[in-house]
C-alpha cells in the first residue's frame, strides 16, 4: 500500500538471531544468510519500481529449490591442488581459468542436474583492449523468421535448438508424466528431462558466444533496436523464447567490453521499418505482414522490410553516437 518493505539491515539483524536456532542455516556461513537478505531487498525495490509493468513481489522459496548461495570475505579458502574449503568441507574442482586479482565474492551454484559450479568475482581489470580494428559499423534488425538481418545485406539464421529437440522433449515429458511422483523412476525421468533442457541451453549459449565473437571481429560498432522482448514473448511465445535474443545481447555486450567494441541501442519507438532508407519517407500504413513495400515518394520498388530497418538502425545509431559520416558501413573521420 505504501511502497515500503522491511529495512535490509534490520532484516539482517533479525536473521542473525534466527540463525542460532535453525540448524540447516548453520551449514553455510553467516554471510550467505546476509546475501539472501540483500537479494530480497533488491527484489522488493525492483517490484516497487516496475510493479505496474507486471513485475511480481518476491515469493517464498523452499530450501530444496534454492540453487545458489554467496559468500563474501569469509567462509571459504582456496587450497593447493584445485581444492577449496567451504565451511568444514573440502571439495575438489576443475578450474576453467586462473583466478586473477583479489576475490570479492564466491557463489556456489547448482543446476537442475545437481551439478555444482563455483563463480568467482575479483577486482581484476583486463587492460588489454582491441579497440578500433575494422572501422566498420553495422545495424542489426531482430526478426522472428531471421535471427538477425545486417545492414550490409547479410542475414543470420538461428538454429532454433528448442525446435530441433522438440521430439526429445515430448518423449521425455511423456515418460515423466507416466511415473508416480516421488518414486525412484520419477526422479530418473525428471533427471532425463532436465538433461534435455540443459543440452538445449548449452548448445544455444555456445552458438551465442561464437556468434558474438564473430560479430565483434567484423565490426567495431554494433547498433541494435531497444525492443520490448518481454512483450514480444507474451505475443509470440515459444518462438521468441527459442531465439532468446535477450541472452544473446547480454553475451554480446560482455564480449564487446572485453574487446573494446561498442554496442549501442536506438529508441524502440524509432520507425525503423516504416522509414524508407533511400529518401526517409515514413510509410505509416505498413503492417507486420508486409515483408516488402514500395515507396510512393522516391519510387523505390520491393524494399525488403528487415534490411531497410537494419540500414535505418545503423544510421540512427551513428547519428546518436556522433560518429559523423557513415558510408557503406565504414566510419569516416569528421573533417576539422
Amino acid at each position: 500500500m505504501f511502497g515500503k518493505h522491511l529495512n535490509v539491515y534490520k532484516l539482517m539483524k533479525h536473521i542473525a538471531k534466527l540463525r542460532g536456532r535453525i540448524k540447516y542455516w548453520q551449514q553455510v556461513g553467516s554471510q550467505a544468510c546476509q546475501d539472501i537478505c540483500q537479494r530480497i531487498d533488491k527484489a522488493y525495490k525492483l517490484f516497487f519500481k516496475q510493479h505496474k509493468k507486471g513485475t511480481r513481489p518476491p515469493s517464498f522459496k523452499k530450501t530444496r529449490k534454492y540453487k545458489s548461495f554467496t559468500l563474501k570475505q569469509a567462509g571459504y579458502k582456496f587450497l593447493s591442488g584445485n581444492k577449496i574449503r567451504i565451511g568444514n568441507r573440502v571439495c575438489k574442482f576443475s578450474k576453467s581459468r586462473e583466478i586473477q586479482g583479489k576475490v570479492k565474492t564466491l557463489t556456489v551454484k547448482r543446476n537442475n542436474l545437481g551439478e555444482l559450479f563455483i563463480l568467482v568475482v575479483t577486482d581484476y581489470e583486463n587492460r588489454e583492449s582491441f579497440g578500433v580494428v575494422t572501422s566498420k559499423i553495422a545495424g542489426f534488425d531482430y526478426g522472428l523468421k531471421t535471427f538477425l538481418t545486417v545492414s550490409d545485406g547479410t542475414s543470420i539464421e538461428s538454429p532454433l535448438f528448442f525446435k530441433q529437440s522438440r521430439n526429445r522433449l515430448k518423449a521425455a515429458s511423456r515418460n515423466l508424466s507416466r511415473k508416480k511422483k516421488g518414486s525412484n523412476n520419477w526422479y530418473k525421468a525428471a533427471y532425463h528431462l532436465n538433461r534435455v533442457y540443459e543440452d538445449i541451453s548449452n548448445k544455444r549459449r555456445d552458438w551465442f558466444w561464437k556468434l558474438a565473437d564473430d560479430l565483434t571481429n567484423r565490426y567495431d560498432v554494433l547498433i541494435f533496436e531497444d525492443l520490448n522482448l518481454d512483450g514480444m514473448k507474451r505475443l509470440w511465445g515459444k518462438k521468441v523464447s527459442d531465439l532468446s535474443m535477450k541472452t544473446f545481447l547480454e553475451i554480446l555486450e560482455s564480449v564487446s567490453v572485453a574487446k573494446g567494441k561498442v554496442v549501442h541501442f536506438v529508441d524502440r519507438y524509432y520507425p525503423s521499418s516504416k522509414t524508407c532508407s533511400h529518401c526517409s519517407y515514413v510509410n505509416k500504413q505498413l503492417s507486420l505482414k508486409d515483408r516488402f513495400w514500395d515507396c510512393p515518394s522516391c519510387q523505390m520498388k520491393g524494399i525488403p522490410r528487415d534490411w531497410n530497418a537494419s540500414v535505418n538502425i545503423q544510421r540512427e545509431g551513428a547519428s546518436s553516437l556522433g560518429l559523423g559520416d557513415v558510408r557503406e558501413g565504414i566510419i569516416l573521420p569528421v573533417a576539422v
